[in-house]
């Protein structure tokens, strides 16, 4: 007798918690709704292109280092594209970049990547 007593509450109980609203559950909070804060990395880089010669100036404000690449495409098909070694720009430091074409300067940009 006394488990069918048993038996007969618990299935209330769970009857009960089921009729609940979804809101009136406790639930796992994931976060509290607002966008994580953004991951802060990568050096502000300033190219400049006078002639044949390239020059970029890289500041990295963040802590982590950043490794800035130069690359420099140049105008003519026969003219020798050229990537520069990696350069480790760390935290508070203002890196310079150098490289050159043998005449025209199609285009240049720095490239970025996180030192571990």
């Amino acid at each position: 007798m006394r488990l069918s007593r048993s038996l007969a509450s618990v299935t209330v109980a769970v009857a009960l918690v089921l009729s609940l609203p979804y809101d009136a559950l406790p639930h796992v909070r994931v976060g509290d709704g607002k966008p994580s804060a953004p991951d802060l990395f990568g050096a502000a880089c300033r190219t400049a292109v006078r002639g044949s010669h390239v020059v970029a100036y890289c500041h990295n404000p963040y802590v982590d280092t950043d490794r800035v690449r130069l690359h420099i495409e140049c105008a003519r098909w026969w003219d020798i594209d050229t990537d520069s070694a990696p350069v480790d720009a760390g935290p508070a430091l203002t890196v310079r970049l150098t490289g050159r074409c043998w005449q025209e300067v199609g285009s240049a940009w720095v490239s970025h990547q996180r030192r571990r």
